[in-house]
């Protein structure tokens, strides 16, 4: 019986070796083919989504370095002309703004307007919405409300959006989309259920619509980033695992060319190995410990909340 189970020990940690040599393949060679792309090839323009914050507006100012005009996307038109004065100024490039609530459904006619005359050549579908804090499916406030509008954002978005842009692509023969999903989608997420569900969704329907039109010239990428010190984000501040946006773009931006899914980020490629290698062990496990720790940052949000309404 020893031996049988020394056996199976053995077999277990070759298959984790060779799992473990296939990515390092892997990553070699998407490397070396992404290093070879270019974005500011693939058309004129760029269209940001969510681009006056955060990872939204990091991408527009990389894509507007390199030289491309970029359409700027956003519910508040006082930030969007904002940004693209910001970027006009900075990067000598041309900008357009349109003003949109994705957790509406009748901004896409208009979206399709705006867009129609314009070389596009890469989509950075990026806005989207996440739980204020984490909390049980049913606990959360006004959840109805909630998420109605992150899935309306999240999903609908990023779907309705390659609608508008990926026609002209395929007439063009070339073109980029971005499709900013998280890692939450990867890996156990209680607390976050539904952000992370909708997330999934991005991953499932970028690798899908890769395969679809890959022959038609069109490279869809899914990024998977873990914290980024955004506004929707649990990271407050910087650091080698939680970048700036500016830091985790201009990384991500060097992935790009190879299309699939990747968290943009070796950082956090690192960090969702390692929890995917504790899932290897006990999945049971890694669910406890990421529970535990939605329910201290819930227990710290709250009371935080409660001072600054005492306050």
């Amino acid at each position: 019986m020893l031996r049988v189970l020394e056996a199976i020990g053995v077999l277990a940690l070759c298959i984790k070796g060779v799992v473990i040599f296939g990515a390092l393949l892997k990553w070699i060679y998407k490397g070396v083919k992404a290093s070879s792309f270019r974005l500011e090839e693939t058309g004129r323009w760029a269209v940001i989504t969510g681009a006056t914050d955060g990872i939204g507006k990091a991408f527009a100012e990389a894509l507007a370095e390199k030289g491309m005009d970029v359409v700027l996307i956003s519910r508040t038109m006082s930030k969007l002309e904002t940004v693209a004065k910001e970027i006009r100024d900075e990067y000598h490039v041309n900008t357009k703004v349109i003003a949109a609530d994705f957790t509406a459904d009748d901004i896409y006619d208009n979206i399709r307007k705006e867009l129609s005359d314009l070389d596009i050549g890469v989509l950075v579908n990026n806005v989207g919405i996440a739980h204020p804090y984490p909390d049980r499916f049913l606990d959360l406030p006004g959840h109805d409300r909630v998420f109605r509008d992150m899935v309306q954002c999240n999903v609908t978005g990023v779907m309705a959006m390659c609608l508008v842009v990926l026609p002209g692509m395929c007439e063009r023969r070339r073109g980029a989309i971005v499709n900013v999903g998280s890692m939450s989608a990867e890996m156990p997420n209680p607390m976050f259920t539904v952000y992370a569900a909708t997330k999934a969704f991005v991953s499932k329907f970028s690798l899908d619509l890769a395969s679809e039109y890959k022959r038609d010239g069109i490279t869809v990428q899914c990024l998977t980033p873990g914290f980024v010190t955004t506004k929707i984000s649990m990271a407050r501040e910087p650091s080698w695992m939680a970048p700036t946006p500016e830091r985790y773009v201009q990384s991500a931006l060097k992935s790009v060319g190879y299309g699939g899914k990747s968290t943009g980020y070796f950082p956090h490629s690192l960090m969702l190995f390692s929890i995917h290698a504790l899932q290897f062990i006990s999945s049971t496990l890694v669910y406890w410990i990421v529970t535990r720790s939605m329910e201290k940052f819930r227990t710290r949000e709250m009371k935080k909340r409660e001072i600054a309404i005492k306050t």
